[in-house]
């Protein structure tokens, strides 16, 4: 039995531990993201958020050994039988699944600190999801921008605003200053749009070698 990707061009891949049987995380793949997985030994997906193929473990070094490959009676997902290096969960837990729906709380502490493993950016941007997908009991400014549109946007103005005004007569630490709240806010807005940082940088990163007069009038064709 085959995956017809005409069918299904993206399916999702559960991570299961090949000793314990444990469920650490669930992901998606593309066919190429497949064949990447079978050709090198380590499980690759395709990233919804971030638009692009990534292998397990390309920020944290936490890689994800390939020992067996399940495809179910449908042939539209399968399970990537793993030997898992660190841990499973960008949050630093072995697992993704960690919050206990009945009992309301989080059920696995934390194994590793990755915040300067993926970066303060990316650290940030998902405790912004993770504000957005609380519950309405929670209160945090995060959660009051991500509830108010108009709010946010304005917020993200305004702190545009400010930095421009750093930027002419004040501090270098004020500039400073304006700019970490300004990506703040702008990175709310992302979390709003569920647009990852990454593909931000994926476009800062196309543009390199490419005048900006030239990415401009690319823009109007």
């Amino acid at each position: 039995m085959h995956i017809d990707w005409n069918k299904t061009p993206l399916i999702p891949a559960i991570a299961q531990d090949h000793e314990s049987a444990e469920i650490l995380m669930l992901a998606y793949i593309n066919e190429e993201a497949y064949n990447l997985t079978l050709s090198t030994g380590y499980a690759h997906y395709f990233s919804r958020s971030k638009q692009r193929i990534w292998k397990k473990g390309e920020s944290s070094n936490h890689t994800q050994e390939v020992k067996d490959i399940l495809l179910d009676c449908d042939a539209d997902t399968v399970i990537f039988k793993i030997h898992q290096n660190g841990v499973a969960c960008h949050t630093g837990r072995k697992s993704c699944f960690f919050t206990s729906v009945k009992e309301d709380k989080i059920i696995l502490d934390k194994e590793v600190n990755t915040d300067a493993i993926y970066g303060v950016v990316d650290t940030l941007y998902h405790t912004i999801l993770e504000r957005k997908n609380a519950s309405g009991e929670v209160k945090s400014w995060t959660k009051k921008l991500l509830d108010d549109k108009a709010l946010l946007l304005s917020k993200i103005r305004e702190e545009a605003d400010e930095v421009c005004i750093a930027i002419n007569e004040e501090s270098d630490e004020q500039v400073i200053y304006e700019s970490a709240d300004l990506l703040y806010h702008t990175l709310v807005g992302l979390g709003y749009r569920e647009i990852s940082p990454d593909r931000v940088k994926q476009e800062l990163s196309r543009r390199f070698g490419l005048s900006g007069i030239t990415e401009k009038e690319n823009r109007k064709k």
